[in-house]
């Protein structure tokens, strides 16, 4: 049996809780979306195979379906976590040491297909068809509520990523940034594309202090600030390592290239990074910006009016 294979629709960011009437809401779960098809196939948000990759979720979709959902691993506390996760991503046909150690989870929250395409139903239909499956083991359908502002305080007292807010009479739109689906972030989140980094001092002598980052804006890189913090040892020679075979002589085309602190080692930019944050300064740049990992998000999308504080 043939399945089509549907882009994901994406949220667009929020900066309230959504109270009015007709909507529901989810935890916003902080791993790697997946399109998972009943023929073995699975693809990440940017349309590449991932399955080779999760082993453990081979067969879990029935074969007349395809679901939507985030693949997520666990921190010692129970709680999702993007840094845990970043030993499996990129890992083809891990060894079985690997998947015991890190176990995923499928998160579904969607149902795109079964023996027809779904797309075009509503929300709340998708879900009732979606609830009557019988997903084993390590799949779980997320938990959905019409009371979103106690979601969103219960997020924030367990220190999740934040909650996601759906209408429930929405059709998915493949593909699409929608605000049918609003994203609403209680820790602050930012791709952003390294541009360069920093030396290293003390510990850091033979690795590098912080890495330069940058979004696209007009065509050309705007430095939105540099993050030193949430590297551990065998990420900074692996990042370091990386670097070394991206260095250029010269900055990458930016708007404000003096801008970054010098001495710096520019690369060519690449490779995504993910920080958390406190929030935009005054003058565009990330405050207290912490290292979570690396994205697969292609880098000429990572743009200020995507990623930056409007």
């Amino acid at each position: 049996m043939t399945l089509p294979v549907y882009q994901p629709m994406l949220a667009t960011r929020w900066t309230r809780v959504t109270t009015e009437p007709g909507w529901v809401h989810e935890v916003k779960w902080d791993g790697v979306r997946a399109i998972v098809s009943g023929d073995g196939s699975m693809h990440s948000r940017n349309g590449n195979r991932i399955d080779d990759g999760y082993p453990e979720l081979e067969g879990v979709v029935p074969a007349n379906a395809v679901v939507d959902g985030e693949i997520v691993a666990l921190d010692s506390e129970g709680r999702p976590s993007f840094q845990v996760l970043q030993s499996r991503m990129h890992v083809r046909r891990p060894p079985s040491t690997l998947v015991r150690e890190v176990p995923v989870t499928l998160m579904v929250f969607d149902l795109l297909y079964l023996d027809e395409t779904l797309v075009d139903l509503p929300w709340q239909e998708r879900r009732t068809r979606l609830e009557a499956l019988d997903l084993p083991p390590p799949v779980v359908v997320t938990d959905v509520t019409d009371d979103g502002q106690a979601l969103f305080d219960a997020v924030v007292a367990l220190g999740l990523e934040g909650i996601v807010s759906k209408r429930s009479q929405s059709a998915y739109r493949p593909g699409r940034r929608s605000d049918d689906w609003r994203k609403l972030a209680h820790r602050r989140t930012c791709e952003a594309v390294v541009i360069g980094s920093s030396e290293g001092t003390g510990g850091r002598r033979s690795t590098f202090g912080s890495l330069a980052l940058g979004l696209w804006d007009g065509g050309v890189l705007r430095y939105v600030g540099s993050v030193g913090s949430g590297f551990d040892h065998a990420t900074l020679l692996a990042v370091d390592e990386a670097l070394v075979e991206m260095q250029r002589d010269d900055p990458p085309p930016m708007v404000d290239a003096d801008a970054v602190p010098r001495p710096v080692r520019w690369v060519e930019p690449a490779l995504v990074a993910v920080v958390e944050f406190a929030e935009w300064t005054a003058d565009g740049r990330l405050r207290a910006p912490v290292f979570k990992g690396f994205s697969s998000t292609p880098p000429d999308q990572l743009t200020w009016d995507r990623e930056g504080p409007a």
